[in-house]
């Protein structure tokens, strides 16, 4: 019995509740049709909110540009010129990265003076160590250096050198070739007209170097070094086991000398039996 007294006491809590919030939603829908019928009335809508600038963070992000060492100001003008390729005044260059070279004289300077950089008076563009345009320009260039040019100074010749020079590698016009105390490439003219000099210490230095008997030792000397073999001795050894295939060289049959029983069909040509007439 105390029970069911408890469940119509929170039965009856349940509708005041009720009944107070309808009560709340209706003055305040009333309340609000009364302003916007007040300012209707008046002639104007009601003020909108204030809203903060959405630009704050990219403001913060130019000033933060701005204020930094003259060196990552420097980088950040060149990386600009070396992706876009262009000559820009200095007006688009503070547009592009937000680098204000008219108010900062110390890059401006720096900058006019870099070995990277060109300046032509009125705009700045990327200069490389190169001026190449294109693959038939790149061959040439490396042709002219039988010794070698090292890559690192082809990378900002133009925007697809390294593609180029795969393309040539793959066409065997060029040699592409890893230095072992720089890990750098260096591209080789694959010329054969091409006049190579070689220092007399060198070909001492090859020639005295003594190689193992074994080619098993030697492919494995090359593979310590950094290169691929092109044989497989080991593989094709126990290949030829398998196929109970003898890895020692056949010996050489006896070559067969004329004896007076050989009939003679070349009579005409009488040097072919001066054993013969000697015997």
């Amino acid at each position: 019995m105390a029970l069911q007294e408890r469940l119509d006491k929170f039965k009856k809590q349940q509708e005041k509740c009720q009944t107070t919030l309808s009560s709340i939603a209706a003055s305040k829908a009333a309340a609000s049709q009364k302003s916007a019928a007040h300012g209707s009335a008046n002639g104007r809508n009601a003020p909108s909110a204030v809203k903060f600038s959405t630009d704050t963070e990219r403001l913060q992000h130019i000033n933060s540009i701005r204020k930094a060492p003259v060196g990552a100001q420097m980088k950040r003008v060149i990386d600009l010129l070396l992706e876009t390729r262009q000559a820009l005044t200095p007006e688009q260059i503070n547009e592009a990265c937000y680098v204000d070279m008219k108010a900062n004289k110390d890059v401006f300077e720096n900058l006019r003076k870099n070995p990277k950089v060109n300046y032509d008076g009125q705009r700045f563009s990327y200069k490389s160590k190169y001026g190449l345009k294109d693959k038939t320009e790149l061959l040439q260039l490396i042709r002219k250096y039988p010794e070698g040019l090292a890559v690192i100074d082809l990378k900002d010749a133009y925007p697809t050198v390294m593609e180029d020079l795969q393309a040539l590698k793959a066409a065997g016009q060029i040699w592409l070739l890893s230095n072992f105390d720089s890990q750098e490439d260096i591209a080789y003219p694959n010329d054969p007209k091409v006049h190579i000099k070689v220092d007399d210490d060198l070909k001492q230095l090859f020639r005295s170097i003594e190689l193992p008997r074994d080619m098993i030792d030697i492919e494995k000397d090359l593979q310590k070094n950094g290169m691929k073999p092109a044989t497989n001795t080991a593989k094709r050894r126990s290949a030829a086991q398998i196929q109970g295939i003898s890895s020692k060289p056949k010996p050489k049959k006896k070559k067969s000398e004329i004896n007076k029983r050989t009939k003679l069909t070349n009579a005409h040509l009488p040097e072919l039996f001066q054993n013969l007439n000697n015997s």
